[in-house]
């Protein structure tokens, strides 16, 4: 089996209302997808995460990149992956890896399909369960405290065990009053979870942190700079919340440094971000090795 073509096409459209989290403002949704062809009839897709504002620099890496895949055995993705991550080339990470990552994909989409087999079977299969959380909890216009609980409980009662909101985009004070209200709003028994997506300084994501562990949350998201090692450590130490992060990390390289510095008790390779599936299993491996939980 050979790859015969390669292509990305970007979808972007408008929401109904744009969302804000604690540093950004949505106004549009959208998908980035990798689509490959063999010759013998087996297409394989990938999802690249979040370059949909930036469609065009997408497509040149993508077209960059098509060279290392068109003419390949699909099922030779760790040759692949290597070919197409050269520093010396486009760059190590930012929109690069995040097209890599759908590349990568699509290709283990064609081996699942010619094999007849789901991915998780070729990756070994450990379990066919994967508990899931539902993420909310955005700022919008028009959304209070009233709001904010009646969406959670909405999702409580469509069968979640586990919901995230926002914080970052209000004062510390008003996030603490969010994170109470959600809690008495779900009851005890449902995990709750907070994502900042980087928008603390280290201090300030000490005293959110300290004031809402009575609220018992399961974990603190993103709460400064993804590439700020040293202060994720410090908040690990000076808080009882769990914090996580690695959503906007790259590769096992990236993911090494995370976990040599202790910056997290739980880390969350994107496997649409940092560099595919290929990529994702070393860093499963690595975190397994410091027995550090994966979301």
């Amino acid at each position: 089996m050979k790859v015969t073509d390669m292509r990305m096409e970007t979808y972007l459209w408008p929401r109904t209302k744009p969302i804000r989290n604690g540093m950004y403002v949505y106004p549009n949704a959208g998908l980035n997808v990798v689509i490959i062809d063999t010759d013998e009839g087996i297409s394989g897709v990938g999802l690249a995460g979040g370059i949909e504002e930036a469609p065009e620099v997408g497509k040149v890496i993508a077209e960059h990149l098509r060279q290392y895949v068109v003419g390949q055995d699909p099922f030779d993705t760790e040759k692949i992956w290597d070919e197409m991550w050269q520093p010396k080339l486009v760059g190590r990470r930012g929109i690069t890896t995040r097209v890599i990552s759908g590349i990568d994909i699509a290709l283990w989409d064609i081996k699942g399909k010619a094999s007849n087999r789901p991915v998780y079977k070729l990756l070994g299969g450990y379990t066919d369960k994967v508990p899931v959380y539902v993420a909310g909890g955005y700022y919008e216009e028009g959304k209070g405290l009233e709001e904010l609980a009646s969406e959670m409980e909405h999702s409580v009662s469509m069968g979640a065990h586990a919901i995230k909101m926002k914080v970052g985009g209000a004062t510390i004070n008003e996030d603490v009053e969010r994170v109470r209200v959600v809690r008495e709003a779900v009851g005890p028994d449902v995990k709750v979870m907070m994502d900042a997506n980087c928008a603390y300084r280290v201090y300030e994501a000490i005293e959110l942190a300290r004031k809402v562990e009575k609220y018992d949350l399961f974990w603190f998201e993103e709460p400064i700079n993804p590439d700020d090692y040293k202060g994720h450590q410090l908040i690990t130490q000076a808080t009882s919340v769990p914090i996580a992060t690695g959503e906007n990390e790259y590769t096992r390289y990236g993911f090494r440094d995370l976990i040599e510095n202790r910056c997290a008790a739980i880390i969350q390779p994107d496997p649409l971000v940092m560099g595919g599936v290929t990529e994702f299993m070393k860093v499963a491996a690595l975190a397994q090795s410091h027995d550090l939980p994966i979301a």
